[in-house]
């Protein structure tokens, strides 16, 4: 899924058309949510990781556009 979305942020960057590798990225999704909810309804109770929390451990990516990495602190 993170290469999808890569994708998508690459074909957006460059101003192209990505509707068709965005519908696959909101297809899987689509599916993740299902899996979760099969999953909770199965019992499963934990805490799922946040992606968002991934996310921000992340280090900004500096090579290229300098500028945007700070942005994004």
């Amino acid at each position: 899924m993170a290469d999808v979305e890569a994708s998508v942020r690459d074909l957006v960057e460059r101003d192209c058309n990505c509707t068709e590798k965005a519908l696959v990225q909101m297809d899987l999704r689509r599916r993740i949510n299902l899996l979760i909810g099969e999953w909770r309804a199965a019992g499963g109770s934990d805490v799922l990781p946040d992606v968002r929390n991934r996310v921000r451990l992340r280090p900004a990516k500096t090579v290229g556009n300098p500028s945007r990495a700070i942005g994004r602190h």
